[in-house]
């Protein structure tokens, strides 16, 4: 059984949070500095992560998003959302053939998990006979 302690929020899952409420209340930028607390706190914090990238997005902070995003494709190089959101970021700031590289890579990374993927997991896979 978990003790009190084990339940409560990390420090990153706090700032986390406190990001989250800041940016569904309008305030990009101080939600930016929240995530940026959260990812200090646990730098494996991915949600974390994404947060800051999509807050920099809305705070029009473009070239901040890109390199929160090369980031987060360093942190995590094998997560399609990842590649997506440093493509969205990559269009946002105008770099569009750095942005279709991104979301291609981002489809290959899709494809390869639902491959990888047991046929059951899929159920397009599963009625399959040639799957």
């Amino acid at each position: 059984m978990a003790t009190p302690s084990e339940l409560e929020p990390s420090h990153g899952d706090k700032h986390a949070q406190q990001a989250l409420d800041l940016l569904a209340a309008g305030n990009p930028s101080a939600a930016a500095e929240a995530f940026r607390a959260a990812i200090a706190a646990d730098p494996g914090h991915i949600e974390a992560h994404h947060g800051l990238i999509r807050a920099l997005r809305d705070a029009e902070q473009f070239e901040a998003a890109v390199a929160a995003a090369l980031a987060l494709t360093v942190l995590t190089p094998q997560d399609p959302l990842a590649h997506t959101s440093l493509s969205i970021a990559l269009q946002k700031a105008g770099h569009v053939p750095e942005a279709e590289a991104a979301a291609a890579r981002a489809r290959i990374l899709e494809w390869k998990q639902q491959l990888a993927a047991p046929p059951e997991s899929d159920p397009a896979r599963a009625h399959n006979p040639f799957a």
